[in-house]
């Protein structure tokens, strides 16, 4: 049985194309609008547990942000890149919130349209909140192998699908980069045969990556671990350690990859950053064309 989809066609070209301000420059940038929104598992298939309440959006911080949480329905919310004329890359998106809510727009719809504006799809992902980890670990393994089956759909390339996370979706994303390889849950469907492994893997200031002086024991780093660019700030005292420890293990087996640490920034800012970190973007740009996931600049005279 399909899983459930619910489509819904927008004019997105006009909003999309005008979006052409430096990427360095991003605050809040206005949001763009999905294409499709897709359930992460088929009725009565998802394994393991959902929330014991039900889903709500927290109590306002006069901050702006969207914080949901008890997120029993995972599901994908797709950001086109605009008028492609050949597949686009895509990365799924995974909101932070310490693995108790998500910071769905500040971290997630945010990052989507910034996406869009380097002519790459944003896929926001809801995965279970709070306190599931496992949980959250199947929905983004599904959620790799249900881009990649859906990929002639969303005119996604499928040699070009990442995976970026913040805070804790960056610990969700290194988890999904070092465990591609054990699958968290039995296959469901057709989909579940195909690869969860990402193609590469942006971290923007990571939580939980070391316990002690070591990577976190549920980040088995190998030297078939995916291109990885962390980004991270001197003054976020709590897990810049973590992304240092991860650095030198990356080296140490080989990894292509690069940290990009600011000395300030501090911590949970995603576009809205004031501080040394606020050209994270630009930096993240670079990479995606170093790597070749972006094109190249076309010399002019």
């Amino acid at each position: 049985m399909p899983e459930p989809l619910i489509i819904s066609l927008f004019c997105i070209s006009s909003c999309l194309l005008a979006y052409t301000i430096p990427a360095f420059a991003l605050v809040s940038p206005a949001p763009a609008n999905p294409l499709v929104s897709l359930a992460v598992w088929p009725s009565g298939k998802m394994p393991g547990a959902g929330a014991a309440e039900p889903e709500k959006e927290q109590p306002s911080k006069g901050d702006g942000v969207v914080r949901l949480t008890n997120v029993s329905e995972p599901n994908l919310t797709v950001y086109p890149a605009p008028a492609p004329s050949r597949p686009t890359p895509a990365v799924i998106i995974c909101p932070g919130g310490g693995y108790g809510i998500l910071a769905m727009n500040k971290e997630g719809s945010e990052i989507a349209s910034w996406l869009n504006s380097l002519g790459i799809t944003g896929i926001v992902l809801k995965y279970r909140v709070p306190n599931n980890r496992d949980g959250a670990l199947q929905d983004v393994q599904r959620a790799v192998r249900l881009v990649r089956s859906r990929s002639k759909d969303w005119n996604v390339d499928v040699s070009r699908i990442g995976v970026m996370g913040f805070s804790a979706g960056g610990h969700l994303s290194a988890r999904l980069s070092t465990n591609y390889d054990t699958p968290a849950y039995p296959v469901v469907d057709a989909s579940d045969r195909l690869s969860c492994r990402p193609d590469f893997v942006v971290l923007v200031y990571p939580a939980y990556l070391n316990k002690e002086d070591k990577p976190a024991p549920e980040l088995p780093i190998s030297s078939k671990t995916p291109p990885t660019l962390i980004i991270h700030s001197e003054d976020d005292k709590s897990f810049v350690p973590g992304s240092k420890i991860y650095d030198v293990a990356l080296k140490a087996n080989h990894v292509p990859h690069e940290f990009q640490l600011f000395a300030t920034g501090g911590h949970g800012y995603g576009l809205r950053c004031e501080k040394d970190a606020r050209v994270w973007p630009q930096r993240c740009q670079e990479w995606l064309t170093k790597i070749s996931v972006l094109p190249k600049p076309t010399k002019t005279e």
